[in-house]
């Protein structure tokens, strides 16, 4: 029984991660990568990779540099390619690896497009559709979807154009 009740328990540095995030949501921008910093610090670049894919994921949505942005969300990444959905499904039960993909590889075509590296940013775009099919049919999905639809057309309008229009908002997994 203690094991089960292990099992369950809360994730502190999960805990500690969304409240950070509410913070950064309430508008405290820096305030929230101050915090984030120093959790990333706690959690070291050797830690548990679902709160390192985690900080990093919303720690780019903190930065005020694209090439800051881009170092984020490529952390995120990388830890992703980590995780394993035992350890996901310890964190919330139904979740799946593969469902963080898509918009992993979305903001990182965000960020590349942001940069003007348009092949790259379509090479993430080309990722990601790759990896549409582990959302669901649910609110989350319609969102991921749309944000890629519109990051294709916006860069295909630069490649007829050649103008830069502002990048798609962020989707999290």
């Amino acid at each position: 029984m203690v094991e089960r009740q292990e099992q369950t328990a809360p994730d502190a540095m999960m805990t500690r991660i969304g409240q950070v995030v509410m913070l950064h949501h309430g508008g405290d921008r820096e305030e929230a990568r101050d915090r984030f910093l120093k959790l990333w610090a706690e959690i070291g670049e050797d830690g548990d990779p679902l709160h390192r894919c985690t900080l990093a994921h919303y720690m780019a949505d903190t930065q005020d540099d694209p090439n800051d942005e881009l170092a984020w969300d490529l952390r995120a990444l990388s830890a992703a390619d980590e995780l394993t959905d035992g350890r996901v499904a310890e964190h919330h039960e139904g979740l799946a690896v593969r469902g963080f993909y898509p918009s992993l590889h979305l903001n990182l075509a965000a960020d590349f497009a942001k940069l003007g590296r348009h092949d790259a940013a379509r090479s993430h775009l080309r990722l990601a559709k790759g990896t549409i099919g582990a959302l669901g049919d649910d609110g989350y999905g319609d969102g991921i979807r749309s944000a890629l639809a519109r990051l294709e057309a916006q860069l295909d309008a630069e490649g007829s154009v050649g103008g830069e229009a502002p990048g798609p908002p962020r989707q999290r997994p």
